[in-house]
């Protein structure tokens, strides 16, 4: 499998964003990746059944209107993928602190390309331990995955795009209850949960 690296001549363009736990329910967060213009015809029906407070888009968006679609279930946070290159309102990385009141109770760091294989790549982990990051959200392989490297948690939802080979079409849910966070995968096709 190729993997693209970012382009010198374009400088890493971040940002930062926060969502806030709900002290009854915690939070529930929408993960999707790899839309590539075309989602699951099912996607938003899973996603709106799902009522998550925010729904995070970890690149490769192609047409726009993708988010402005997604927007209608829940507010967005994206970031641009390989081939979102020539899109300027789009961040490549996002920092986003989950907050329980005043305090925060996770920082994730969103971005495309953050893997090479199972292991973090070196400018992901850079970003990630200077933001204080403890989960990278990454898409681009299209392989939906849960991994620990670098003292660091990698969820990567899979895509809801396009089939890519035998791979699954695939979103993400990230649920933190009771200070406890979950990840897991939801089938598009089905919405049923999905495991390897």
């Amino acid at each position: 499998m190729r993997t693209s690296k970012p382009t010198q001549a374009r400088k890493l363009t971040q940002s930062e964003a926060a969502v806030s736990l709900d002290d009854q329910a915690g939070l529930r967060l929408a993960v999707v990746a790899d839309t590539h213009s075309r989602p699951h015809p099912r996607a938003s029906e899973w996603l709106t059944a799902l009522a998550p407070k925010a729904i995070l888009h970890a690149g490769d968006i192609g047409d726009l209107a993708v988010l402005d679609d997604l927007a209608k279930i829940a507010p967005v946070i994206a970031v641009r993928g390989n081939i979102d290159e020539r899109v300027n309102d789009v961040p490549d990385a996002v920092t986003i602190d989950i907050r329980a009141g005043e305090d925060s109770a996770l920082k994730l760091l969103l971005m495309h390309i953050a893997v090479y294989g199972p292991k973090i790549r070196g400018d992901a982990a850079q970003l990630a331990h200077g933001s204080g990051a403890r989960l990278i959200v990454c898409g681009h392989s299209h392989v939906p995955f849960v991994g620990r490297d670098r003292g660091i948690t990698v969820f990567n939802p899979g895509s809801i795009g396009p089939r890519r080979m035998h791979l699954p079409i695939v979103f993400g849910v990230l649920e933190i209850v009771a200070a406890k966070l979950s990840l897991r995968h939801i089938n598009c096709e089905t919405g049923e949960p999905w495991s390897p």
